[in-house]
C-alpha cells in the first residue's frame, strides 16, 4: 500500500565535485573547523575552550563558463567559540581527568592565536582542493580573520541565549548553496517529505556529479499531503554537463528512478 506524503512542499538536494563527498568547500571547511574546534577543546590541548561555537567560511570563487566552480581565495573565517575567564580560570587537578601542575587560563588574544594556529590552520592543512593542494593555499594576509569578534564569550548555551529553535536549515543542508525549501529536519518521520525528500534529492543530485554528469547539480522535489509520487521534478546543472547528455537527459534518468524510490525506506 502506498504511504502519502505527510505534507506538501518543495524540497532540494545540491551536490558539488568541490569535495569529495560532493559538499560545497565553504559547507566542508566550516563544518571541519567546528570538529577540530571540539577536538582540541575534549583532548584538553585547548582546555579553556568550552562547548558552544559557531564556524563561518567565505570563500571567493571563479565561475567557468561551463558552469563549474573554481575556489580562488579564503576571503573570511569567522569563529565564535566559548571560553574560559582570560587570564583568570584555573585547570587544577581537581579537573576531571587532569594530573598536571595548576594552569591559568591565557589572555584573550593568545587565546585567538591558538585558535588559528590549532584549529584554522591545522584544519585547512588536513583538506585537499580538487586540484591535489591542501586548502591552506587558499589561506593568508588576504584573509579577514573573525575570531570572537564580539568580545568575551563566557556565557553560552541555552543560559546564554533565549529563543533557541534548534532549525538550522541551512547549516544542516548546503551553507547557502543551492536551495532551501523552508522545511526543518528535526524531529519528522519518513513520511515528512521536508526529511526524507531533501535526503532523496540530495542522493540524486549527488548521484549525477559522482557519474561525471556534470559538475554541479541542483535537483527539486515536489509533493502534496496524501500522495505517495512526486507532483513535479526538476534538475539544474547550471551548464556544467559533460559529455553528450543534456540537462534534460539527466532529468529523465533520473524520473526514471523516482518509480523505484519508496520515501519510507
Amino acid at each position: 500500500m502506498d504511504v502519502g506524503a505527510g505534507d506538501q512542499g518543495i524540497m532540494f538536494g545540491y551536490a558539488s565535485d568541490e569535495t569529495s563527498d560532493c559538499m560545497p568547500l565553504t559547507h566542508s571547511m566550516a563544518t571541519r573547523l567546528g570538529k577540530t574546534l571540539t577536538e582540541v577543546r575534549k583532548s584538553g590541548e585547548c582546555w579553556w575552550l568550552r562547548p558552544d561555537g559557531k564556524t563561518q567560511v567565505t570563500i571567493e570563487y571563479l565561475q567557468h563558463p561551463d558552469g563549474s566552480v573554481e575556489p580562488k581565495k579564503i576571503h573570511t573565517v569567522v569563529i565564535s567559540t566559548q571560553h574560559a575567564e582570560p587570564s583568570k580560570a584555573k585547570r587544577t587537578q581537581e579537573c576531571a581527568g587532569y594530573k598536571g601542575a595548576e594552569m591559568t587560563a591565557p589572555t584573550m588574544d593568545e587565546m585567538n592565536k591558538e585558535i588559528e594556529e590549532k584549529v584554522i590552520k591545522r584544519t585547512l592543512q588536513s583538506i585537499k582542493l580538487k586540484n591535489g593542494q591542501q586548502a591552506i593555499s587558499l589561506y593568508g594576509a588576504h584573509t579577514h580573520l573573525h575570531i570572537n569578534p564580539s568580545g568575551k564569550f563566557i556565557i553560552g548555551g541555552p543560559q546564554g541565549d533565549a529563543g533557541l529553535t534548534g532549525r538550522k536549515i541551512i547549516i544542516d543542508t548546503y551553507g547557502g548553496w543551492g536551495a532551501h525549501g523552508g522545511g526543518a529536519f528535526s524531529g519528522k518521520d519518513p513520511t515528512k517529505v521536508d526529511r526524507s525528500a531533501a535526503y532523496i534529492c540530495r542522493q540524486m543530485a549527488k548521484s549525477v556529479v559522482n557519474s561525471g554528469l556534470s559538475a554541479r547539480c541542483l535537483v527539486q522535489l515536489s509533493y502534496a499531503i496524501g500522495v505517495a509520487k512526486p507532483l513535479s521534478l526538476f534538475v539544474e546543472t547550471y551548464g556544467s554537463e559533460k559529455g553528450a547528455l543534456s540537462v534534460d537527459d539527466i532529468t529523465n534518468l533520473l524520473k526514471v528512478r523516482l518509480d523505484n524510490i519508496d520515501i519510507m525506506k
